[in-house]
Order: C-alpha cells, then structure tokens, then sequence
C-alpha cells in the first residue's frame, strides 16, 4: 500500500511572525483579486505575475 507522501511546509510549528506573514499573503491575494491585479511571487529562480 502507498503512503501519502507528507507535505515539508508546515512540519514546524509557526512562530508569530510566521502567522503574520500568512495572514499578510492572505489579505494580499484577497486585495488583488477584489481589484483585478497579478500578484508577483517567486517560482523556479524566477518572478513571475499571477491572477490569483
């Protein structure tokens, strides 16, 4: 039987600037969506816009 593999992300209990940082990205991609706008994240070495 297969075992799920297991996510490295949150293996760690977050620290209160890590809750901070959340809640920060949550409101940013909420923002962005309620005015239409990419959202710029790092991926693969590069930045790249995303609709979020």
């Amino acid at each position: 039987m297969k075992q799920a593999k297991r996510s490295k992300r949150r293996t760690q209990p977050l620290t209160p600037a890590g809750r901070a940082l959340r809640r920060s990205a949550r409101v940013a991609r909420k923002t962005a969506r309620l005015h239409g706008t990419p959202i710029y994240i790092w991926r693969d070495g590069k930045v790249v816009a995303e609709k979020p």
